[in-house]
């Protein structure tokens, strides 16, 4: 059973597939909390999880083999007493609305402080929510009703991975060039992915894609 450590610091697991990441992850923990394990894709994680019993996984999002929801619908039943907090570098709406749903306590993006980041896990571990600032309003809203969450998946499922990273980078405003240099694409190969967006959300020009990012909390 998941519990706390010796003089109250809580345990933690880390899963991001950047290792470079988890080790400053690891080392702004230091002294505040004990980080039982690191894992870097789904079935890593899983396995962790399964075997540490860790109280709190600070999960990212977007993970090889299935991402951080994946992770948390395979522990469901193993690990009924850990909770997850994701620490993601995206602020999407869709991603911090379907990781909710999905089972995390919080969701903080990866600009977070050493202390922040503490308190977040302390906070997830006694069972409070916790959010960015800035995206508390999409769980808000979302719980509100002014995000339609089934409609804005339902837009983003026709997307692959690639057209929404380009999508979200023209919707704010980015140049062609400026969306190669970003993603390490040509730029003609953004140009196809721009016209496979709006053709998949039947929209006519990048001032509509804007729009309708907007109105999605997508931006």
């Amino acid at each position: 059973m998941a519990g706390g450590r010796p003089g109250g610091r809580r345990s933690v697991v880390i899963v991001d597939d950047h290792a470079m990441f988890r080790t400053g992850v690891k080392a702004e923990l230091d002294g505040y909390v004990d980080v039982l394990g690191e894992a870097a894709d789904v079935d890593e994680a899983v396995e962790a999880v399964r075997e540490l019993r860790p109280e709190v996984v600070l999960l990212d999002v977007h993970l090889p083999g299935g991402g951080g929801a994946e992770v948390m619908r395979r522990v469901a039943m193993r690990a009924p007493d850990t909770r997850f907090l994701a620490l993601s570098v995206s602020d999407a709406a869709e991603d911090v609305i379907g990781t909710i749903r999905a089972g995390a306590r919080g969701y903080v993006t990866k600009t977070i402080t050493g202390p922040e980041l503490v308190s977040a896990i302390n906070r997830v571990a006694e069972g409070d929510a916790v959010f960015s600032p800035r995206l508390a309003g999409f769980v808000l809203d979302a719980f509100a009703g002014s995000i339609s969450v089934a409609q804005v998946d339902e837009d983003l499922d026709r997307l692959t991975d690639r057209e929404r990273e380009v999508m979200r980078l023209i919707a704010r405003g980015y140049a062609y060039k400026e969306v190669a240099g970003e993603l390490f694409i040509s730029i003609k190969t953004v140009e196809t992915h721009v016209s496979s967006v709006l053709r998949k959300l039947q929209l006519s020009s990048r001032h509509e894609l804007t729009r309708w990012a907007s109105d999605r909390r997508l931006l």
